[in-house]
């Protein structure tokens, strides 16, 4: 259990979300299950090579969350992002966002959720912003290819701008910005339409620590002021400070999350504790982290044994086996 420095400030910005949830959903009994993924598969086919990603993944997020997902190269993050942000369809398995059934979607109805229910961020800037728009523009033509129009849509821009932190960024081009400028500019348009859900991929891989720190702050802001559901890819060692729960991917399949939340210590001052758990699938499965198997030297098989109040695991391979 972990002390998260800013504690109350993060912790702020949680109660903040979930209520600007709640009035979005319209009451706090609809906020479960905002994403659903149970037994999700993905395989690619190349060349007559199967390629498994996605192996019977489970992932559920609640309506105003703010997840991250992490994991190493080849792991499946991605996969995951592309098919709940409707760029992929998956397998096999069930995939669920905001009501809508990513498996028998029709290429309409797909459309359409790309445009108004979801919102994308991608790691390269040059994806995200068109060159030779100014940032204000930028942010408004979503809103312009929906059918809006007039000042009601200036407006917006100019307030989604401000709260991403680069108001002052409104005129000038994306070769007139900063990395992280442009980054935080991609946010607001990727939620100029209110969408209910923002997906972004690597949002911080290019930009150095401070500069990433700004980006993070401007999605808790979106996440906090608008009550956008938000899942970020990310291989940022520093993200488990700055969301409220991290899922890990490892081999296709959820391993591990870790947790914060905000309680009040001894001496009555609210703090923000960090705790680490393994996941366990509907078929009882879970895997052990790779430092506790290599540090016990677990292989193939293992012994367990049921305790009152915890399970025991053991190398199988003791003198019993020999």
């Amino acid at each position: 259990m972990t002390l998260v420095e800013n504690a109350p400030d993060l912790a702020s910005l949680q109660r903040r979300a979930a209520e600007r949830a709640a009035a979005r959903a319209g009451g706090s009994d609809r906020l479960r299950g905002h994403i659903v993924c149970d037994g999700l598969v993905r395989i690619f086919t190349t060349e007559g090579v199967e390629v498994v990603a996605l192996q019977g993944l489970d992932l559920v997020v609640d309506r105003g969350e703010l997840l991250a997902i992490v994991g190493a190269s080849g792991s499946g993050k991605s996969t995951v992002l592309n098919i709940l942000s409707g760029l992929d369809v998956p397998t096999a398995g069930i995939a669920r966002v905001a009501g809508y059934d990513l498996l028998t979607m029709s290429a309409k109805k797909r459309l359409a959720y790309r445009r108004h229910t979801v919102g994308f961020v991608w790691q390269q800037t040059g994806r995200n912003l068109l060159p030779y728009l100014s940032a204000q523009e930028n942010v408004e033509l979503p809103m312009r290819l929906a059918g809006r129009r007039g000042r009601a849509v200036r407006q917006r821009a100019a307030h989604l701008l401000e709260m991403v932190g680069v108001g002052y960024c409104a005129q000038r081009r994306p070769g007139q910005m900063s990395g992280g400028e442009q980054q935080r500019c991609a946010i607001a348009v990727a939620v100029a339409n209110d969408p209910e859900v923002l997906f972004a991929d690597e949002p911080t891989g290019e930009l150095d620590e401070a500069t990433a720190g700004e980006v993070f702050a401007a999605l808790r802001s979106i996440n906090a002021e608008l009550g956008v559901t938000i899942v970020v890819v990310t291989h940022d060692p520093q993200v488990a400070s700055q969301v409220r729960r991290t899922v890990a991917i490892r081999d296709g399949r959820t391993a591990s999350e870790v947790r914060r939340s905000a309680r009040v210590g001894a001496d009555g001052v609210e703090e923000m504790v960090t705790e680490e758990y393994a996941v366990l699938d509907r078929a009882g499965r879970m895997q052990l982290p790779s430092a506790f198997v290599d540090a016990l030297a677990l292989r193939d098989r293992v012994r367990l044994t049921l305790e009152p109040d915890h399970v025991q695991v053991r190398s199988g391979d003791d003198e019993e086996d020999k």
